[in-house]
């Protein structure tokens, strides 16, 4: 279903509320705090989706809907990036966590962009929510087909390399659309146990790459306790 996208924040939500049982919730970043849209009867919601899923689940789950940890961590990774003048597009956003971060922490054209419209939807909703408007727009994309007018000086996405099925296309989009800048670069982070070999092997011909590990501690407690999880970012320019 397709969203106007250019009604006002209360006309948004109320589309929204159509669906959902819906609420904001604070994300803080750094000494930034920003609200964001989530479901609140995912539960319910999902098991309503059940009785119609026949072969692809994977893709008619809302996985748009979550606040993916590696998308927060791919914001906190581009606080130390340099935003002056630089143009941003976030691929497979979801509900544009790592883009409104990138916006709230100094990035002035920035694009969230995914396949899904209700994903657009949540984007549109949280990027009028925290008044950023002038810096981010939302933009349908599906990487295997779509071809943007203009090039980007990052391009960042968080755990969009779960599809082996996407990877070439992945690799092809990136290539189309990064700056040819030697500063442009491509920026992908994904949980670390994920390996995807097949798109970097793809992408080694033509691009330079590095790779960080980064950890978290995801719950409060003692460090016996403290539940950890391991992220990796890649980082890709041209050759």
């Amino acid at each position: 279903m397709q969203y106007r996208l250019d009604a006002p924040l209360d006309e948004l939500l109320d589309m929204a509320r159509q669906r959902f049982d819906v609420a904001f919730e604070p994300l803080v970043v750094g000494d930034t705090q920003i609200e964001i849209l989530q479901v609140q009867n995912m539960k319910e919601y999902l098991d309503s989706l059940v009785p119609t899923i026949k072969e692809d689940a994977l893709s008619a789950l809302p996985l748009w809907a979550k606040i993916w940890p590696a998308a927060f961590m791919l914001g906190h990774f581009l606080r130390h990036a340099p935003s002056k003048g630089k143009s941003l597009l976030e691929i497979g956003a979801g509900c544009g966590v790592t883009g409104l971060i990138a916006a709230s922490q100094g990035f002035s054209d920035v694009v969230v962009s995914d396949v899904n419209d209700e994903a657009l939807l949540f984007a549109r909703i949280n990027i009028l929510q925290n008044g950023l408007q002038d810096r981010v727009a939302v933009r349908k994309v599906d990487i295997q087909t779509t071809r943007l007018d203009r090039t980007f000086d990052y391009i960042v996405g968080a755990e969009v390399l779960y599809l082996e099925t996407l990877h070439r296309a992945l690799v092809k989009f990136i290539q189309r659309h990064l700056a040819k800048q030697p500063e442009a670069e491509a920026i992908l982070a994904k949980d670390y146990r994920r390996k995807a070999k097949k798109f970097f092997k793809l992408a080694e011909r033509d691009f330079r790459m590095q790779e960080q590990t980064v950890g978290t501690k995801t719950t409060a407690g003692d460090e016996d306790g403290a539940d950890r999880a391991l992220y990796t970012i890649h980082r890709l320019r041209a050759k």
